[in-house]
């Protein structure tokens, strides 16, 4: 491989993963995680009723979990610290979000791989070495 396309190619993930959804979700967290239960349907609820924040406060934080509801499987992510929100979606959506979640995790990992082959390549060692740094 030579340089030249080794570094487009950190180049065109990185832009892949900033289209999922920001620079944060390069990172993990649940800013990362609400941004994909977002894209894959799931609906965000504010806590500002008494029976929303009830529910809010009775699920484990910041994990997906099922809540069946009138014959239908559901699944519900609380975020009572940071947005005081509940995401909702259905089935469907949550196969998208595991989808989804799959793929950045296999993109943050390409990303890493190809980092350290290009630091590797490049004799970085993880410094910024010399040279001109605009």
């Amino acid at each position: 491989m030579n340089g030249h396309r080794g570094w487009s190619e950190v180049i065109v993930i990185a832009a892949i993963l900033m289209g999922l959804g920001g620079c944060a979700t390069v990172g993990y967290g649940p800013v990362a995680t609400e941004r994909i239960l977002s894209a894959a349907g799931f609906q965000m609820k504010l806590a500002d009723t008494p029976e929303t924040l009830k529910t809010l406060q009775s699920l484990p934080p910041r994990t997906v979990v099922p809540a069946p509801r009138d014959g239908q499987m559901r699944y519900v992510y609380a975020d009572p610290r940071g947005c005081g929100c509940l995401y909702e979606g259905t089935e469907g959506q949550y196969q998208e979000y595991r989808r989804l979640e799959l793929e950045k995790q296999l993109a943050d990992e390409r990303l890493s791989a190809a980092w350290e082959y290009r630091n590797a390549t490049m004799g970085w060692g993880g410094e910024w070495g010399s040279g001109p740094w605009f």
